[in-house]
């Protein structure tokens, strides 16, 4: 009889220790959905196919391609900063593929690129003999630094939008052409860590500072927590952004 008593005490301690333990994870869920950050309405409507760039949701993320045209060398790969829905992207992806690229946004766990460092793996393998870059925003930046710092044979560059190579996505000894694009309002980026990680990187890093420009503005999807506001237009800060990456990508050809 103790012995069948026992028996079931241990069953409710296990049963309500699962119950407990779903719970938590739920609520944790719940409240990365609540602080996730959802793309804005330019950035939904630049998420849509048309006669010059063809939209795909693909295994890892989404595939943004020019249409009617051969395309234009290093395929790039890019990777959502922190807790920020890969379609605010779509308006940076539409005007690299609007200039030949393909471009390629990383669909990432719970929003959060520590937990999909190697999405980058799915695509390269659509086009295993084609040039590639990678880059992202903010976190996904540092993730795809870490990224590149593992696979330097398949890339030619990494670029970062307010963000930084650390010591685990470490460039340095690398031949990797690096590209940094910061903005000067940005309220997030913390710039001790950003000046101290250039440690991380080769000497001939480019750096461009957009006049301006703050931390969200990399991306569409409203005002993050802690920025600043910016002193330009979300339109003119992306301008800059193409304009440095097509720059930097002209001289990897």
């Amino acid at each position: 009889m103790k012995t069948a008593q026992r028996t079931n005490k241990w069953k409710k301690i296990i049963m309500w220790t699962i119950l407990a333990i779903v719970i938590i994870v739920a609520g944790v869920f719940v409240y990365l959905q609540s602080v996730t950050y959802s793309p804005s309405e330019r950035a939904e409507a630049a998420f849509t196919s048309d006669g010059q760039v063809n939209v795909t949701e693909i295994k890892d993320g989404y595939r943004f391609e020019p249409v009617g045209t051969e395309v234009t060398k290093p395929n790039i790969i890019f990777y959502p900063g922190g807790l920020v829905e890969p379609e605010s992207y779509s308006p940076l992806a539409r005007e690299l593929a609007e200039e030949g690229h393909r471009v390629y946004i990383a669909k990432m766990p719970i929003n959060l690129a520590i937990f999909g460092q190697n999405k980058a793996d799915s695509f390269i393998e659509e086009h295993p003999d084609e040039s590639f870059v990678i880059g992202g925003h903010s976190l996904g930046g540092s993730f795809a630094s870490r990224y590149a710092a593992e696979r330097t044979e398949k890339l030619k560059g990494v670029f970062f939008l307010a963000s930084y190579a650390d010591e685990g996505g470490s460039l340095k000894n690398t031949d990797l052409s690096i590209l940094q694009i910061t903005g000067s309002d940005d309220g997030v980026l913390n710039r001790e860590d950003w000046k101290n990680s250039k440690a991380n990187l080769p000497e001939d890093t480019t750096y461009v500072s957009i006049e301006g420009g703050n931390h969200g503005q990399f991306g569409s999807y409203g005002m993050q927590k802690g920025d600043n506001q910016p002193a330009i237009r979300e339109e003119k800060q992306l301008e800059e952004v193409v304009v440095a990456l097509e720059k930097w990508i002209d001289k990897l050809n």
